[in-house]
């Protein structure tokens, strides 16, 4: 899919909150330390944290990056599926803290972990349309996995934000992107319930490598490119293993995944997963590079992109707190705290 305006990312931005829970206390409380562990460790929101503040923070760099007016803004649509109300939309919250209001589309969306490149995918096709000079799209969460369960290890915190503008403002342009889409039910989480339940072993075949390369695989075929046309690559990240494997499946190379693969520092963090590798990307990149990125949802769909990075990138990058400063500032926690920070311990 080709926008009939070319379009691109003015301005980017991440955040990650400063907590991180080694995968080992989990380990260590559920199996006594025994079996391997599928990160490193994972960000936690603190008590003060949520979707909508972690969103606002990665808006602001991104604003920072652009130079936008946030009164231009003609849309804050946020991806999510940690939303902390289930009747009142995060966006509005989002869009009030960085001015943005009151002249603005405003949006809450879902699609599992998706839900961030789904809300890209539709702010490149406002500012395509002409129907607005700038649009943000965001993907945030605070996911979590039931105690014990194997995405307890993985389900973390973070977001990504981007505004959306025309091509010869833009630090990294589009080229064209596609979406595959089936019904596919590996995860989902019932009304009511707390955690969500999954599919095991189903959750990689049919679900997570059938749809990304399926959407890479058609995306590159329509512009005619090989995997050697890019200088990095970023697909979705419930853990280390699944993106290095795709990657092997696709023809992109260790080297291609470097700059974006944040998973054992960090973590799943869902909707923000892919679109915060493509922050960590866009922060080393160079003039002329060529950025591939594909998104995962269970439910299940992929949206693949594919991104030239621009002569004003270089100047951009400096202007807002690096993916990895994120990554850096860290604190670790025990499982009590994590528990306490994460309300797992309800109290009647």
């Amino acid at each position: 899919m080709k926008p009939s305006r070319e379009v691109g990312i003015v301005g980017y931005g991440a955040y990650v909150p400063r907590y991180r829970l080694p995968a080992s206390e989990v380990s260590r409380v559920w199996t006594g330390g025994h079996g391997g562990v599928p990160v490193d460790e994972k960000s936690v929101p603190g008590l003060d944290e949520d979707t909508a503040t972690i969103a606002i923070e990665a808006a602001r760099n991104a604003l920072l990056r652009s130079e936008v007016d946030p009164g231009d803004l003609r849309s804050v649509w946020v991806g999510s599926e940690s939303h902390p109300y289930a009747v009142k939309p995060t966006g509005t919250i989002v869009a009030e803290a960085i001015g943005a209001t009151p002249a603005v589309s405003v949006a809450d969306w879902q699609f599992a972990c998706k839900a961030g490149t789904e809300a890209l995918q539709a702010a490149f096709a406002l500012v395509g349309s002409s129907m607005a000079d700038y649009a943000m799209a965001i993907g945030a969460d605070t996911a979590q996995g039931r105690p014990g369960d194997a995405l307890e290890y993985t389900a973390a915190a973070g977001g990504a934000a981007f505004v959306v503008g025309a091509r010869e403002q833009s630090l990294a342009y589009l080229e064209a992107s596609y979406s595959y889409v089936t019904d596919t039910p590996d995860f989902f989480r019932r009304p009511y319930r707390h955690y969500p339940e999954h599919g095991g072993r189903f959750t990689g075949e049919p679900a997570y490598f059938k749809h990304i390369t399926a959407a890479v695989q058609a995306l590159l075929e329509e512009l005619g490119y090989k995997p050697t046309d890019f200088a990095a690559a970023v697909f979705h990240q419930p853990n280390v293993k699944f993106p290095q494997r795709v990657a092997q499946i696709l023809g992109f190379n260790k080297d291609q995944l470097k700059a974006g693969l944040l998973a054992g520092q960090v973590g799943n963090t869902y909707a923000a997963a892919a679109m915060l590798g493509l922050t960590a990307a866009l922060d080393v990149a160079k003039p002329g590079d060529r950025i591939l990125m594909a998104s995962f949802g269970s439910g299940a769909g992929s949206d693949a992109f594919s991104f030239v990075v621009t002569d004003v990138a270089c100047e951009r990058q400096a202007r807002a707190p690096s993916t990895q400063a994120y990554i850096a500032r860290r604190a670790p926690v025990d499982y009590a705290l994590y528990t306490r920070y994460r309300r797992k311990l309800q109290m009647q």
